[in-house]
């Protein structure tokens, strides 16, 4: 037997290697909530690329994927505290409204991206708006729901899944493809 790319060749026919920590995966994944709307899907994207066990997605999706082979697929339900946790008080805040910025007009529901003294984008909801201050959610929009996770892995550290692009989708010419965010450790 010899071992490559994590599949294991025998005689008769290559059978994939588990999942295991430090593995580069390609994943597959449809999300939805309990009443089975989908919240986010790569069907007709690249799949998601990263480290199992790393850290780089929520706790209860890193977890299901450990043991799982090459092209099997499994659905998981991942309670809030595995996810993004659960909604939490002081993450509401109230701003006086001057500052904010005067246009477009704030209405309940609007989403502004705020950032932090680090310079990390935080998306915030608007919960309220009166005549001299606004209320903002600073939760993430999926805390304190849980959710169920159609998975399907398609590769085990395959050529081109050693991206240092965050999102696994790395341009060779500019070193990113631009479209994973200011956290992209590839920027």
């Amino acid at each position: 037997m010899t071992k490559k790319n994590n599949d294991v060749q025998s005689n008769d026919s290559i059978v994939s290697a588990p999942v295991k920590n430090g593995d580069k995966v390609q994943v597959h994944y449809t999300g939805k909530f309990n009443d089975g709307t989908v919240f986010d899907s790569s069907e007709g994207r690249t799949p998601l690329v990263f480290e199992a066990g790393s850290g780089q997605v929520i706790p209860g999706f890193d977890k299901a994927i450990i043991g799982m082979k090459k092209e099997e697929s499994k659905q998981i339900l991942i309670p809030s505290a595995d996810a993004y946790g659960p909604e939490r008080k002081e993450m509401v805040v109230t701003f006086e409204r001057k500052q904010l910025p005067a246009k477009p007009e704030p209405e309940v529901g609007m989403m502004l991206l705020l950032r932090d003294p680090q310079g990390h984008q935080l998306p915030a909801r608007i919960v309220k708006v009166e005549k001299e201050m606004v209320t903002l959610d600073l939760n993430h929009p999926l805390a304190g729901k849980d959710l169920t996770f159609e998975l399907k892995v398609v590769g085990i550290n395959e050529a081109g899944s050693d991206s240092d692009c965050a999102c696994g989708e790395k341009d060779e010419e500019s070193g990113c493809c631009g479209g994973c965010g200011d956290d992209c450790e590839c920027k």
